[in-house]
């Protein structure tokens, strides 16, 4: 039997994620996805030379327009997400390019919040206004303030739940229904941080999910994806502009290898959460911490929130200190062994880094005196990223507090 996103709520996570996407070979019954790295195909009937010739075309012709490996990899991130269909992109900044660039036009308006992921932050602040593309930033935990922020032009909203790096949670349910009320046409969601096993956005009204398929889904960091996932006919339409015009297709190996790391998501969620809810736990309860932001703990400001839409708190949280950051992080640097001061999050082994309030805000956000003040509360003078991997919590309790 086949797994799609169709019937994947008849079978538990746990098998959905192993077998979704993948098949036995009829020709050579190998049991592991194959790795098709072939960058054209010979088809058995005459196709048109433009990809526009070829409408809902289902077979393979060039390797910018669709690949057996990839479409593998596109077929399990669907089922996984309960979704009719996914289109897979080179990273996940890719696949929010395609998806911001390929459903707006100039004279459009995108509502953004006011803190977020900053390759999409800076996309949208920088360059998308350049297109004549309005972009605009709201505090989207407050569905007051967020209405309010919806204009008549407005048609997309980006929401990021758990956000980068805030540890931020926002209603999914209550935001795309006010959305959608007021006529906005998308509610986007990157769900990074909270994985398909935490959450399922689509089932909480939003049209769109977004991964960055680098961080937890591939699980090792060794590929660098992104998908977008949500309705096959509106992603089906997405599909000529965002992979034959814009090109930023995801390589077959790097899908593959992503397959292989999505197979196990459920079990390496478990022990991230394991892992981090010790962590979290310690952080809190140590003089040199100043506070800790990680919606497991009952201390989060929206804990009973998170509870209502994460079946799993994931591996990421932030913390202050009350010893300068930019000193500490110079001797994690030099005395971390197991967790590795590193950009980048969601792999199997730990990574932490320090992001400056004041840099952050002069590269990145650029927030006017509300939103800077708000983020100010959450982030002091700065806070430390801990992407908390699958090794045993204690042996990185025992390497991480040595530094303080």
């Amino acid at each position: 039997m086949t797994i799609t996103g169709k019937n994947s709520a008849t079978f538990r996570e746990a098998t959905v994620a192993v077998h979704a996407g993948e098949f036995i070979d009829p020709a050579t019954r190998a049991s592991s996805p194959n790795l098709v790295m072939s960058a054209t195909f010979a088809p058995t009937e005459v196709p048109g030379f433009s990809a526009r010739d070829d409408k809902d075309y289902e077979g393979y012709v060039y390797g910018r327009v669709s690949s057996p490996t990839v479409r593998q990899l596109e077929n399990k991130l669907a089922a996984l997400e309960g979704a009719e269909f996914a289109l897979a992109f080179g990273s996940g900044v890719a696949a929010g390019h395609a998806l911001i660039a390929g459903r707006m036009s100039a004279g459009d308006h995108l509502l953004m919040p006011d803190s977020s992921y900053v390759g999409i932050a800076e996309l949208a602040r920088y360059t998308l206004p350049r297109f004549g593309i309005e972009v605009s930033c709201v505090d989207t935990t407050n569905p007051k303030a967020f209405a309010a922020a919806i204009k008549p032009n407005t048609r997309m909203v980006w929401l990021e739940t758990p956000a980068n790096p805030t540890m931020e949670i926002c209603d999914i349910a209550t935001l795309a229904k006010i959305a959608h009320d007021m006529g906005v046409r998308d509610v986007v969601v990157d769900s990074t941080f909270a994985t398909p096993i935490a959450t399922k956005p689509l089932s909480l009204g939003a049209d769109f999910v977004l991964h960055s398929l680098t961080k937890y889904i591939g699980g090792h960091g060794d590929a660098m994806g992104g998908a977008v996932i949500g309705r096959k006919a509106e992603l089906a339409a997405l599909n000529l502009e965002s992979t034959v015009h814009f090109g930023g297709i995801l390589s077959p190996f790097n899908a593959w290898l992503i397959l292989r790391g999505a197979a196990t998501l459920p079990i390496r969620m478990k022990a991230h959460q394991e892992a981090a809810m010790k962590l979290a736990t310690h952080l809190e309860s140590h003089p040199a911490i100043k506070r800790v932001f990680y919606p497991g703990l009952a201390s989060h400001s929206q804990h009973a929130l998170a509870k209502s839409q994460m079946k799993n708190f994931s591996g990421m949280l932030t913390f202050q200190t009350h010893e300068n950051g930019m000193e500490l992080a110079k001797r994690m640097v030099k005395q971390l062994e197991l967790i590795h001061y590193a950009v980048s999050l969601g792999h199997h082994r730990s990574l932490i880094c320090w992001i400056g309030t004041d840099d952050i805000e002069k590269s990145t956000y650029r927030h006017g005196p509300e939103a800077a003040s708000r983020f100010r509360q959450y982030t002091g003078e700065g806070i430390f990223r801990l992407s908390v991997g699958i090794e045993d919590g204690d042996d990185l309790w025992g390497d991480l507090v040595k530094c303080f």
